[in-house]
């Protein structure tokens, strides 16, 4: 299997597929108005992640669906297009996106797509739930500045796709592939400058569920057992970040955890690196080496792969000390989106 047909199948159909979400979004008034904390100038279409979901999904489906993962990533991704969607639109409240997310997480275990770590099937599937809820909304919360969850996701399934394809399972390699494919194409779009269309929640979290499916159903990790859960982590690196630096920033100033704000890695570095582009730049490097990383652990003895994979997570721990600092508190701007 040519693995880059995936790939360019998937940004092709995307990038036919935005201007007319681009023309949807307008004919209906579907827009992302900057208000409050948003610092975009004019009202923006949404769409953009069903112009993504709808070029991923048909890339995998001519090229990945042989493998049994495919039919739980494509009902996923089709279920939470529609949730995010409908949340950009009319808003849903957290514990309604919960119940979804539990609810397509529970999906994958049935469909054999969960971890395997307990003798009990009830902890195994409690951990995938965590698991699958914690990266789509990590995802969602990366969603904040142009460029960002679609650069990170992209890379990220561009290393799990490589590593798939390594392990003798080029179907589920040709998925990952897929989805970096469709995350590239919509990038021509968004990181124009001003961004053209935004991902929404309609797009971060069908991609953020796609790259939890994807690192479950890695091949060739079983023998690690425990030790692939900080691994895992350090695969979804970035995103897993960006949460944890915005809950310590937002608790430690007495700030509500489920509000919106300029206090994430992208706002952070975007005061230091001048634009979107650039944080975008930054992020793709960082997460590609942060995969590469995440892929050589998963090839190394059970010991030293948890060892160094803990190390990782510390150092992660120490860069959000790090950021806390007031050299990296971002001064306020008029437009974090160029």
């Amino acid at each position: 299997m040519r693995l880059e047909f995936a790939f360019a199948a998937a940004l092709g159909a995307t990038f036919l597929l935005v201007p007319v979400a681009i023309r949807l979004a307008r004919l209906t008034g579907f827009y992302d108005h900057p208000v409050g904390y948003k610092g975009h100038l004019s009202p923006t279409p949404y769409l953009g992640g069903a112009a993504v979901v709808a070029g991923f999904l048909a890339a995998a489906a001519a090229f990945g669906s042989g493998v049994g993962v495919f039919v739980p990533i494509a009902v996923g991704c089709a279920v939470l297009l529609g949730v995010g969607t409908i949340d950009d639109r009319y808003g849903l409240g957290p514990l309604t996106r919960l119940v979804i997310e539990v609810a397509v997480a529970g999906v994958l275990y049935a469909a054999g797509i969960g971890w395997a770590l307990f003798a009990s099937d009830a902890l195994n599937l409690a951990l995938t739930v965590i698991f699958v809820a914690g990266v789509v909304n990590a995802y969602n919360l990366m969603d904040n500045m142009d460029g960002a969850t679609g650069t990170v996701a992209g890379v990220s399934e561009a290393g799990l796709g490589v590593f798939a394809a390594t392990q003798g399972s080029p179907e589920l390699a040709a998925i990952g592939f897929a989805l970096a494919g469709a995350c590239l194409g919509f990038l021509r779009f968004n990181l124009e400058s001003p961004a053209r269309i935004f991902l929404g929640d309609g797009g971060s979290m069908p991609v953020g569920f796609g790259v939890a499916a994807l690192i479950i159903a890695m091949p060739g990790t079983r023998h690690l057992g425990w030790a692939f859960v900080p691994v895992a982590v350090v695969l979804v690196g970035l995103p897993a970040l960006d949460t944890t630096l915005v809950v310590v920033s937002r608790l430690r100033r007495g700030a509500g955890i489920f509000t919106g704000g300029r206090d994430h890695l992208t706002h952070r570095l975007r005061a230091k690196l001048g634009s979107a582009r650039r944080v975008a730049l930054v992020l793709g490097g960082a997460q590609a080496l942060l995969v590469t990383a995440g892929a050589m652990l998963v090839g190394a003895d059970k010991s030293v792969a948890a060892f160094a994979a803990v190390v990782l997570i510390a150092i992660g721990a120490a860069i959000v000390a790090r950021l806390e600092s007031p050299d990296w508190v971002p001064a306020p701007v008029t437009d974090w989106s160029t």
